[in-house]
């Protein structure tokens, strides 16, 4: 099999929805090996069948499950695509501890827990690890602070990982997307309807009009990305992070005004 990750094997986390199911697509198109692994029960089954990869059902929460879905790579693992993620609307003001802890569970020490896992076979041979970050990450985002906190950190480990293990021929980057069109910025999008007595649809129009490209970007055009730090392409790319907003970026605009 030809293709850009031909002979490679990759471990791809909320690989049943969004961006994560676009880049196992694609990375499977170049000649990858991916192991999938996460929550959606048949649509990560789904997935898997469709491009004869290994669906691994489990949380990043769970220490033994992102041990299990690492196993399942049989011993070698080149890539590493952090794409599970989690958000809960929340104000500096009213949020609760427990929305706080479960969105870094997930985001940010999910992360960490599938690198730390993952590190021993990246190490043998060199590797790639792309983590999902987000322009919340930069912006303010007084209606997501949780989420705009874990993306935060997100960035910052993944530096920290680039120049830990650059030695070790490990290349650690994060990309950081603007509005995608997945599942979750749908669920966003009706919440602010709800909340503006408005209709999804009008608040994605509203929102292109503060995006340089007018439009909301395809998870297809996400994995894209990654597919380039994947790759040989990106061979002195480490600790970068890509921000793919469509020109969107603002530092005054929180994710949804």
């Amino acid at each position: 099999m030809t293709g850009r990750l031909a002979g490679r094997t990759a471990l791809i986390t909320g690989a049943a929805t969004g961006i994560g199911h676009a880049a196992a697509e694609l990375f499977a198109r170049h000649g990858a090996r991916t192991v999938l692994f996460g929550l959606g029960a048949s649509a990560l089954d789904d997935a898997a069948r469709s491009l004869g990869a290994t669906a691994v059902h489990g949380d990043v929460t769970n220490e033994a499950d992102v041990t299990r879905a690492v196993e399942s790579c049989g011993g070698r693992l080149d890539i590493v695509l952090n794409a599970a993620g989690l958000i809960v609307p929340d104000e500096p003001l009213t949020i609760t501890d427990d929305v706080w802890a479960s969105t870094l569970d997930v985001n940010v020490t999910g992360t960490m827990r599938v690198c730390r896992a993952a590190l021993p076979l990246l190490r043998r041979g060199g590797g790639a690890i792309i983590n999902i970050a987000s322009v919340a990450a930069f912006n303010s985002s007084p209606d997501n602070v949780s989420y705009a906190a874990s993306k935060a950190a997100v960035v910052s480990y993944t530096r920290s990982i680039a120049f830990a293990h650059g030695a070790d021929g490990v290349r650690a980057n994060a990309v950081a997307p603007g509005w995608v069109k997945t599942p979750m910025s749908d669920h966003e999008m009706e919440l602010l309807a709800a909340r503006r007595h408005s209709t999804p649809e009008a608040e994605y129009n509203a929102l292109t009009e503060r995006i340089a490209l007018r439009r909301i970007a395809q998870p297809s055009e996400i994995a894209s990305c990654c597919l380039f730090l994947a790759s040989e392409e990106a061979s002195f790319v480490t600790g970068a992070v890509l921000v793919v907003d469509g020109g969107g970026r603002s530092p005054t605009q929180s994710r949804a005004v």
